[in-house]
Protein backbone atom coordinates (compact mmCIF):
# COMPACT_ATOMS: atom_id res chain seq x y z
CA UNK A 1 0.00 0.00 0.00
CA UNK A 2 1.48 3.41 -0.75
CA UNK A 3 2.13 6.33 1.67
CA UNK A 4 0.39 9.21 -0.37
CA UNK A 5 -2.84 10.46 0.03
CA UNK A 6 -5.21 9.55 -2.72
CA UNK A 7 -6.97 12.85 -2.24
CA UNK A 8 -4.33 15.34 -2.92
CA UNK A 9 -1.88 12.55 -5.14
CA UNK A 10 -1.61 13.85 -8.59
CA UNK A 11 -3.60 12.36 -11.02
CA UNK A 12 -2.91 11.95 -14.84
CA UNK A 13 -6.20 12.95 -17.07
CA UNK A 14 -6.13 9.21 -17.91
CA UNK A 15 -6.68 8.01 -14.35
CA UNK A 16 -9.32 10.68 -13.59
CA UNK A 17 -11.49 9.40 -17.08
CA UNK A 18 -11.36 6.02 -15.87
CA UNK A 19 -12.37 6.59 -12.65
CA UNK A 20 -15.31 8.79 -13.76
CA UNK A 21 -16.08 5.80 -16.56
CA UNK A 22 -15.76 3.28 -13.71
CA UNK A 23 -18.54 5.67 -11.89
CA UNK A 24 -20.62 5.94 -14.43
CA UNK A 25 -20.99 2.32 -14.88
CA UNK A 26 -22.23 1.88 -11.43
CA UNK A 27 -24.27 4.51 -11.64
CA UNK A 28 -25.58 3.06 -15.21
CA UNK A 29 -25.87 -0.23 -13.57
CA UNK A 30 -27.95 0.56 -10.45
CA UNK A 31 -30.10 2.29 -12.86
CA UNK A 32 -30.44 -1.23 -15.09
CA UNK A 33 -30.74 -2.76 -12.07
CA UNK A 34 -34.29 -0.50 -11.34
CA UNK A 35 -35.53 -1.10 -14.37
CA UNK A 36 -35.19 -5.22 -13.68
CA UNK A 37 -37.23 -4.52 -9.97
CA UNK A 38 -39.83 -2.89 -12.23
CA UNK A 39 -40.10 -5.75 -15.14
CA UNK A 40 -39.90 -8.12 -11.71
CA UNK A 41 -42.22 -5.83 -9.65
CA UNK A 42 -39.79 -6.25 -6.87
CA UNK A 43 -38.15 -3.84 -4.61
CA UNK A 44 -34.76 -2.72 -5.73
CA UNK A 45 -32.83 -4.82 -3.09
CA UNK A 46 -34.76 -7.92 -4.12
CA UNK A 47 -34.27 -7.06 -7.83
CA UNK A 48 -30.04 -6.71 -6.90
CA UNK A 49 -30.29 -10.10 -4.72
CA UNK A 50 -32.22 -12.21 -7.49
CA UNK A 51 -29.93 -10.71 -10.41
CA UNK A 52 -26.95 -11.72 -7.94
CA UNK A 53 -28.18 -15.14 -7.66
CA UNK A 54 -29.12 -15.77 -11.45
CA UNK A 55 -25.95 -14.52 -12.64
CA UNK A 56 -24.11 -16.90 -10.43
CA UNK A 57 -26.52 -19.78 -10.93
CA UNK A 58 -25.74 -19.17 -14.91
CA UNK A 59 -22.08 -18.95 -14.49
CA UNK A 60 -21.80 -22.20 -12.70
CA UNK A 61 -21.50 -20.51 -9.05
CA UNK A 62 -24.24 -20.40 -7.10
CA UNK A 63 -24.47 -18.80 -3.50
CA UNK A 64 -24.76 -19.12 -0.32
CA UNK A 65 -27.31 -16.67 1.85
CA UNK A 66 -23.35 -15.49 3.35
CA UNK A 67 -22.05 -15.07 -0.13
CA UNK A 68 -24.76 -13.08 -1.13
CA UNK A 69 -25.04 -10.90 1.97
CA UNK A 70 -21.06 -9.66 0.95
CA UNK A 71 -22.43 -9.01 -2.41
CA UNK A 72 -25.78 -6.70 -1.92
CA UNK A 73 -24.14 -4.98 1.26
CA UNK A 74 -26.63 -6.59 3.90
CA UNK A 75 -26.91 -7.82 7.19
CA UNK A 76 -27.25 -12.05 7.20
CA UNK A 77 -30.36 -11.13 9.09
CA UNK A 78 -31.95 -8.58 6.49
CA UNK A 79 -30.59 -10.76 3.76
CA UNK A 80 -32.84 -14.11 5.41
CA UNK A 81 -35.68 -11.38 5.35
CA UNK A 82 -34.86 -10.54 1.78
CA UNK A 83 -34.69 -14.56 0.53
CA UNK A 84 -38.18 -15.23 2.42
CA UNK A 85 -39.78 -12.84 0.51
CA UNK A 86 -38.03 -14.02 -2.71
CA UNK A 87 -38.63 -17.35 -1.96
CA UNK A 88 -42.43 -16.77 -1.02
CA UNK A 89 -42.45 -15.28 -4.61
CA UNK A 90 -41.59 -18.24 -5.95
CA UNK A 91 -38.40 -16.44 -7.70
CA UNK A 92 -35.81 -18.82 -5.37
CA UNK A 93 -35.55 -21.81 -3.51
CA UNK A 94 -32.73 -22.79 -1.22
CA UNK A 95 -31.19 -26.51 -1.51
CA UNK A 96 -28.71 -28.55 0.38
CA UNK A 97 -26.10 -29.45 -2.17
CA UNK A 98 -22.96 -29.97 -0.10
CA UNK A 99 -22.28 -33.43 1.71
CA UNK A 100 -22.44 -30.95 4.71
CA UNK A 101 -26.34 -30.55 5.03
CA UNK A 102 -26.01 -27.43 6.79
CA UNK A 103 -25.08 -25.36 3.81
CA UNK A 104 -27.56 -23.54 1.67
CA UNK A 105 -27.19 -22.95 -1.95
CA UNK A 106 -29.08 -20.49 -3.68
CA UNK A 107 -30.88 -21.67 -6.53
CA UNK A 108 -33.62 -19.12 -9.27
CA UNK A 109 -36.45 -20.66 -10.02
CA UNK A 110 -37.05 -21.82 -13.54
CA UNK A 111 -39.59 -18.89 -14.01
CA UNK A 112 -37.14 -16.50 -12.31
CA UNK A 113 -34.66 -17.60 -14.71
CA UNK A 114 -36.63 -17.00 -17.74
CA UNK A 115 -38.10 -13.92 -16.82
CA UNK A 116 -34.77 -12.79 -15.85
CA UNK A 117 -33.92 -13.97 -19.35
CA UNK A 118 -36.41 -12.28 -20.98
CA UNK A 119 -35.52 -8.65 -19.57
CA UNK A 120 -31.85 -9.22 -20.33
CA UNK A 121 -33.08 -9.86 -23.92
CA UNK A 122 -34.58 -6.40 -23.40
CA UNK A 123 -32.42 -4.55 -21.89
CA UNK A 124 -28.87 -6.23 -22.67
CA UNK A 125 -28.48 -5.61 -26.64
CA UNK A 126 -26.54 -2.37 -26.58
CA UNK A 127 -24.16 -3.63 -24.18
CA UNK A 128 -23.98 -7.08 -25.97
CA UNK A 129 -23.25 -5.29 -28.96
CA UNK A 130 -20.23 -3.36 -26.98
CA UNK A 131 -19.08 -7.05 -25.77
CA UNK A 132 -19.26 -8.84 -29.00
CA UNK A 133 -17.47 -6.08 -31.26
CA UNK A 134 -14.44 -5.81 -29.10
CA UNK A 135 -11.41 -6.80 -29.67
CA UNK A 136 -10.23 -10.25 -27.52
CA UNK A 137 -7.02 -8.12 -26.58
CA UNK A 138 -8.85 -5.34 -25.05
CA UNK A 139 -11.56 -7.62 -23.16
CA UNK A 140 -8.70 -9.24 -21.59
CA UNK A 141 -6.89 -5.90 -21.16
CA UNK A 142 -10.38 -4.39 -19.55
CA UNK A 143 -11.06 -7.62 -17.57
CA UNK A 144 -7.36 -7.52 -15.77
CA UNK A 145 -7.35 -4.11 -15.19
CA UNK A 146 -11.00 -4.54 -13.79
CA UNK A 147 -9.89 -7.71 -11.85
CA UNK A 148 -7.02 -5.61 -10.18
CA UNK A 149 -9.31 -2.60 -9.46
CA UNK A 150 -11.83 -5.41 -7.71
CA UNK A 151 -8.97 -6.57 -5.68
CA UNK A 152 -8.05 -3.69 -4.18
CA UNK A 153 -11.18 -2.63 -3.55
CA UNK A 154 -11.69 -6.22 -1.67
CA UNK A 155 -8.25 -5.27 0.07
CA UNK A 156 -9.23 -1.44 1.25
CA UNK A 157 -12.81 -2.94 2.58
CA UNK A 158 -10.96 -6.06 4.42
CA UNK A 159 -8.87 -3.96 5.86
CA UNK A 160 -11.69 -0.79 6.92
CA UNK A 161 -13.54 -3.92 8.35
CA UNK A 162 -10.89 -5.26 10.93
CA UNK A 163 -11.05 -0.90 11.83
CA UNK A 164 -14.10 -0.81 12.31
Amino acid sequence: MTESDPLTADWTPAQIEVMHRLRDWVIDFGELNQHLATWMRLPGADANALSQIVWAAETGTPLSPVQLSRQIGMTTGATTILLNRLEAAGHVHRTRESTDRRRVTLRPTPAARQRAREFLGLAGTEIANVLHTTPPAELRTVATFLARMSAAADEANERLGRSS
